[in-house]
């Protein structure tokens, strides 16, 4: 019988894991994808065309581990719980590694820097309205279905405890119809909590959420943008500097991950004493550079470059940060432009900075810094800056998406001026 959109039962050997984490089978119809298994495992699924759903492992892998949370295999978060640590990062690794490959650059990359469990601080929930109640949680994998969340060992200690308490303030800001994307933000401060969707439901049931707010310790709510409750400014500290965060604003999901990358950013530019930081955010890479160099922090985000702004004000010991407005995807730094600098540090977007590095690969600057969520397009933006006389120094993928297919990554490059 040939896949196609009916059902049926079939026993597979997995050969490999695909780019999203999922075990992959070769048959006499083609390749199955079976997620939450692993190389090696025989394994019954139930299978519709391309797709199998894991039913029996037979033969077991011995890098199966036990998977931490009990929500695993139904919430769509986490993809690799079920691999245990070694063969977890060195698959992590070649996510990196095979893009760069594809592009014909052959650098080595480092092993994965790990994060602790427990350590994000930054996460996106789904909640919908069901008869009179409401159900709060992650979406289940390649579905709109919401899966109710009872714990999330990947979550930072501040979020993961009041998760039943977020459930509840879910319930009167949920609109009848349609469904509400949650941003939770664990600051210094406290949570900072966006609610993203429809309209809420009218004003005096939306006050029964007031006094849940400092109970669970939510120093802001904002809806569609707009704050309607605060009880202390969202503030992170970076290397001494204290950024006041704007609702919705972009932060790196792990402190720990930011730290690892801060670092490595820093050796990137070495004794650089002008830097543009192009993608510079709320200011996370430009704040810590500011203390060795001079620095023109570049983003298109008013908000998050105004609070990058305020911070390199307050803070003490900074050299000169200037800031400059811009959408570098519509309008890229030139080359002349960047030719005032002597270090480069760019963060963009998952879609990449391919007329960016463009400029930069035709610029005379001698430190680039590249840092990037997604092997793909950092793999085409390196080709670029090495088919531009770039040399590339090190490679280090950073685990900041816990148990995902997803890497984060700093490379550090040069070239003679």
């Amino acid at each position: 019988m040939g896949p196609g959109t009916k059902k049926y039962i079939e026993t597979v050997t997995i050969g490999r894991l695909g780019h999203r984490g999922d075990g992959i089978a070769e048959t006499d119809t083609g390749l199955v994808y079976v997620p939450f298994t692993l190389p090696g495992e025989r394994v019954e699924i139930d299978r519709t065309g391309d797709r199998g759903r894991l039913l029996n492992v037979f033969k077991t892998s011995p890098a199966r581990t036990a998977p931490r949370c009990k929500h695993f295999g139904a919430c769509g978060g986490c993809a690799l719980q079920h691999m245990k640590q070694s063969a977890y990062l060195a698959w992590k690794r070649e996510q990196l590694h095979i893009p760069l490959t594809q592009r014909g650059i052959d650098a080595p990359v480092e092993p994965v820097a790990p994060v602790p469990i427990g350590s994000r601080r930054r996460a996106v929930f789904a909640a919908r309205r069901v008869g009179p109640d409401s159900v709060f949680g992650y979406h289940a994998r390649q579905s709109h279905e919401i899966i109710k969340i009872e714990e999330c060992p990947i979550l930072s200690p501040d979020i993961a405890r009041i998760l039943p308490g977020l459930a509840k303030l879910a319930g009167p800001l949920t609109p009848l119809k349609g469904e509400v994307r949650i941003g939770v933000t664990a600051t210094d401060t406290g949570l900072d909590v966006a609610f993203e969707g429809p309209k809420p439901r009218p004003p005096a049931l939306m006050a029964l959420a007031g006094p849940m707010l400092e109970k669970l310790g939510i120093a802001r709510l904002s809806i569609a943008g707009e704050t309607v409750m605060r009880f202390a400014d969202p503030m992170v500290r970076v290397d001494g500097a204290e950024i006041d965060l704007p609702p919705l604003a972009f932060l790196q999901a792990v402190r720990e991950a930011e730290s690892i990358m801060g670092r490595l950013v820093l050796q990137g530019v070495g004794g650089a004493k002008r830097v543009a930081d192009l993608y510079a955010g709320v200011g996370t890479f430009a704040l810590r550079l500011a203390r060795q160099a001079r620095v023109l922090a570049v983003e298109g985000d008013g908000a998050a470059l105004d609070a990058l702004a305020r911070a390199a004000k307050r803070a003490s010991g900074l050299k000169t940060v200037d800031t400059l407005k811009r959408d570098l995807a519509r309008m890229p730094m030139s080359a002349h432009e960047l030719n005032d600098f002597d270090a480069i540090v760019f963060d963009p977007p998952r879609a990449g900075a391919d007329d960016q590095a463009k400029e930069i690969a035709a610029s005379k600057v001698g430190k680039v810094v590249a840092v990037s969520c997604n092997p793909a397009t950092l793999a085409r933006d390196l080709k670029t800056l090495t088919d531009g006389g770039y040399r590339i120094d090190r490679v280090t993928p950073v685990d900041q998406f816990l148990f995902s297919p997803h890497i984060e990554a700093v490379v550090q490059l040069s070239r003679d001026r």
